[in-house]
């Protein structure tokens, strides 16, 4: 069996011999974390940072997540809200006033975090470098008109989530959602997670690998990319892309980062003896803001304010194969991030729920 690096509980210790299965199977290089009560229980990694396997992945090695980001972007909105700052309940042109244009004075704040906004895409050809101008996206987005009666239907907003909730959070605090996410949650927790990456970090990222049948031109829309555009693999491994912030999919970080600052929803509130948020504040994650058919996804789901909810859990995976779940009433969250890519339409990949299945060995 691969080795696997780390520490764990021998309650958790399925958790190890999971990845250490997908590391030999499927996976070059691969983190997975589990935190109770907001503690880590798990915390193991292995494999390589490189295809050729000469590079070993190590504890601090990060890789982008993709929509695994959504989650984060997601706690920075919540602990606003918390904190009184921001009215989930409250039209979003309060505190983006331009929004309002194109009738879009109807739009709520919980809207943009459930996916039902009708904002899911913006005509025309998406490219990655269109994504890297802050003010251009968000005054494109906020200029537009709904593609549906907001709060009526839901439909992926893949991209546009974050710039979306990432302009309010922005509107509210004065800061990016990058700093915001620095300065309020990943450092109080020293949790390794980032939206806009320095240069300092570059040298311990572990590069994204395009799923095995795929080049580095396969694309997040699929292989319509030439005429519909997409986020390309080779897109998320340039420089370009590490330093923008597209709080919807650009986040780099490893499973213990994300699993400690999600850990503080699944732990009502607290997370390493540090409180993010109250009780409270950690509700509208997992109650449920809308269900039904998704417009884009063309599948049933259930969202909450910036989750999707799955029965008694809530969070998020990434284009490729990351993953975050939370737990509240066991007070558990899982993460598994990893830098080969699969790709579900031609072949299962069921990797992060394996992750979590063997997490819930640890509490029977």
């Amino acid at each position: 069996m691969a080795e696997v690096q780390g520490t764990y509980t021998k309650e958790f210790s399925a958790v190890a011999d999971a990845l250490s299965e997908l590391l030999d199977t499927q996976d070059i290089g691969a983190s997975a974390a589990v935190f109770v009560d907001g503690e880590p229980v798990a915390d193991v990694w292995g494999g390589y940072v490189d295809a050729e396997r000469t590079v070993a992945w190590e504890r601090d090695t990060i890789v982008n997540v993709m929509s695994t980001t959504k989650p984060m972007t997601a706690l920075c909105a919540l602990i606003l809200a918390d904190r009184g700052e921001l009215d989930l309940s409250a039209p979003v042109s309060t505190y983006w006033p331009e929004f309002a244009a194109a009738g879009k004075d109807g739009v709520l704040v919980r809207h943009l975090l459930s996916h039902t906004a009708g904002l899911p895409d913006w005509p025309g050809r998406l490219v990655a470098e269109d994504l890297y101008d802050w003010s251009a996206v968000t005054d494109r987005l906020a200029a537009m008109p709904t593609q549906w009666e907001p709060g009526t239907a839901a439909g992926y907003h893949s991209v546009t989530f974050g710039f979306l909730v990432g302009e309010v959070v922005r509107r509210v605090s004065g800061r990016s959602i990058g700093r915001f996410l620095a300065e309020e949650v990943a450092g109080p927790l020293g949790a390794d997670f980032h939206i806009g990456l320095g240069a300092q970090d570059d040298a311990r990222i572990a590069r994204l690998y395009a799923p095995p049948s795929q080049s580095d031109e396969f694309a997040s829309s699929g292989p319509e990319y030439e005429s519909v555009g997409g986020i390309r693999v080779k897109d998320a491994n340039t420089e370009a892309w590490r330093r923008a912030e597209v709080p919807a999919a650009n986040g780099f970080g490893n499973a213990r980062g994300i699993a400690r600052a999600q850990s503080a929803l699944s732990n009502r509130g607290v997370a390493g003896g540090v409180r993010l948020l109250s009780e409270k504040g950690c509700e509208p994650a997992w109650h449920a803001e809308y269900s039904g058919e998704d417009r884009v996804l063309g599948q049933p789901t259930t969202y909450g304010v910036g989750f999707g909810v799955f029965g008694g859990t809530f969070g998020w995976g990434g284009w490729g194969g990351s993953l975050v779940m939370n737990d509240h009433a066991s007070r558990m969250t899982v993460a598994y991030a990893m830098n080969q890519m699969l790709d579900p339409r031609e072949q299962d990949d069921s990797r992060g729920l394996r992750i979590v299945s063997a997490a819930y060995e640890g509490l029977s």
